[in-house]
């Protein structure tokens, strides 16, 4: 097998990271658009991550968000963002590297990007930070080697056909995934 010196893999997800990091800025800059709402998991323990104990406590894997309605000051930078919430009444700031998010869900759309909690891993080893909760309220979906758009409706379906694998290497993408259909 052919050596990849070139990093497809680590192209598309940085890729990928883009939209998901200019999604939030232009929610930051212009509010969200009509039904748009996003779900974000993220490793809680990921270096970078800031959440308080409290959260951390209760959530000491992985975490997940949903910004709709009740959320403020929300900031995105190149390397990650910040985002006010309310969790049992008490207000909270987030601070979120988007190496340590492994997935972002716009129901709405629907649009689904999931990142490899392994890359996340390798890309944010773990903090001494405190860190966030986990993603017990986001709709159920197959674990995936490489980070992917797909319709929600076949995330579901997927989970059934297709087993997580672990990645050996490089992985191939099929491009009509990305395609308008």
């Amino acid at each position: 097998m052919a050596t990849d010196h070139i990093r497809y893999d680590v192209l598309a997800r940085d890729a990928l990271r883009g939209v998901l990091r200019r999604v939030l800025a232009d929610a930051a800059e212009h509010g969200l658009p009509g039904e748009h709402h996003f779900y974000i998991t993220f490793l809680s323990n990921g270096e970078g991550v800031k959440l308080s104990p409290r959260l951390l406590a209760q959530y000491p894997e992985e975490m997940t968000i949903i910004l709709q309605h009740q959320f403020w000051d929300l900031v995105v930078t190149e390397e990650r963002f910040e985002v006010g919430l309310s969790f049992g009444g008490i207000p909270e700031r987030l601070i979120v590297p988007f190496a340590a998010v492994t997935r972002f869900l716009d129901p709405s759309a629907p649009f689904d990007l999931q990142f490899d909690a392994s890359d996340a891993v390798a890309e944010a080893a773990p903090a001494k930070t405190p860190a966030a909760a986990p993603a017990s309220a986001l709709p159920a979906a197959p674990a995936r080697a490489t980070a992917e758009t797909k319709p929600t409706e076949t995330a579901a379906a997927e989970a059934d056909e297709e087993p997580a694998k672990p990645s050996e290497g490089a992985e191939v993408v099929r491009l009509d995934r990305f395609r308008k259909k």
